[in-house]
């Protein structure tokens, strides 16, 4: 057992923003970052591995473990439910991981109210325009749910300077190398 407790990593960002790509990034660099992996209630895209990238519940599963206080933050998003339960996070902050959570910015805002110390990133687009190629270069999704993130993403945008910091993911290989800054200078 590590005897040095993780750091929790507030991870936020625009639907599209890339905010996956860079994390599995930052882990294939870093041996210490792990993925709190969120519950959903949303069905699975193609290529989705449940309790890989969420773990797939059904509603009357995700309020049971809400009314059990087994969140540290939920929120609904897209008419779906989406949370990050608590168990697996302690352990791995115990084990002396720095962890992220990669959720939304309702949850975001939730665990900052929460967790005053959390380390806090918003991965920013380079332009709303370009945000919008990039959903719908995904091809996962309808053009009504590419115009409703859109709007999403103009609102989320307004809560980002809430962060401590924002990073804009528009080559890749910078994104990464902003993150592992953040996280080598907030050690110090």
């Amino acid at each position: 057992m590590n005897s040095k407790r993780g750091r929790l990593v507030l991870y936020s960002g625009c639907s599209g923003v890339g905010k996956g790509t860079i994390l599995r990034q930052l882990m294939e660099r870093d041996p210490n970052i792990r993925l709190s992996v969120s519950n959903t209630t949303r069905a699975p895209r193609e290529g989705e591995i449940d309790g890989v990238h969420y773990n797939f519940v059904t509603r009357d599963q995700f309020l049971e473990l809400a009314r059990r206080n087994g969140y540290y933050e939920y929120a609904e998003y897209c008419g779906n439910l989406y949370g990050t339960p608590c168990a697996p996070v302690e352990e791995m902050l115990e084990n002396g991981n720095d962890v992220f959570l990669e959720i939304e910015v309702q949850g975001g805002l939730q665990i900052m109210e929460r967790f005053p110390e959390v380390l806090s990133i918003f991965v920013l687009p380079p332009s709303l325009e370009e945000l919008g190629h990039r959903l719908r270069g995904r091809g996962t999704e309808t053009e009504e749910v590419v115009q409703k993130r859109l709007a999403e993403a103009e609102n989320e945008l307004k809560i980002a300077p809430r962060y401590k910091y924002n990073v804009v993911n528009d080559r890749l290989e910078d994104a990464v190398e902003d993150i592992l800054s953040i996280l080598h200078n907030e050690k110090q």
